[in-house]
């Protein structure tokens, strides 16, 4: 029976993490006000509503325009690799990946103060308001580190795109 490519399962992905980050930052967007702390949890987490224009954790503030550009550059390379992956883990990977930086680009495209130079909204804080105790973050960029973090554990397996592993090949290779 021949196998067939994971592509659905990537795009199907990327869309739900699209769809999950765009709604829960209308939601904070249109609830809370920025530089509101709402403590949930018993302070484990607080949700806040912030606007970040650099890449993650606040990093290279105004270098927005090259992030934008990365994003899309990222989306393209992932989705002309999807022909040729038969790995459901890899599927997953770079569905998050995928959708975490479309769901970002899309706040960096449409938000002030405008085009590729919008502020990501980040609202989830743990541990303490405001990023005090670990930055402020959203849905998007936790699936792009859950993606990050899952395709260095495929990758340090050995598990290629095809869902072969790489010293199966090797041994292939040397008999």
């Amino acid at each position: 029976m021949g196998r067939r490519p994971r592509t659905r399962l990537l795009l199907a992905l990327a869309g739900a993490i699209l769809c999950a980050d765009l709604v829960t930052k209308l939601v904070v967007v249109a609830t809370i006000a920025p530089g509101e702390d709402i403590r949930v949890l018993g302070g484990a987490l607080y949700l806040t509503q912030l606007r970040n224009v650099g890449a993650a954790f606040s990093f290279a503030q105004g270098a927005t325009i090259l992030f934008s550009l990365v994003a899309v550059a990222v989306a393209v390379i992932i989705v002309r690799t999807a022909r040729r992956l038969y790995s459901t883990g890899w599927a997953v990977t770079l569905g998050l990946v995928l959708g975490g930086a479309l769901g970002n680009l899309v706040d960096r495209i449409f938000r002030d103060p405008g085009f590729l130079r919008g502020g990501v909204v980040d609202f989830l804080s743990v541990f303490g308001p405001d990023g005090r105790v670990f930055p402020v973050f959203n849905v998007a960029d936790s699936a792009i580190v859950c993606g990050g973090i899952l395709g260095a554990l495929l990758a340090l397996r050995g598990i290629e795109f095809d869902g072969s592993r790489a010293h199966d090949e090797a041994a292939a290779d040397a008999a």
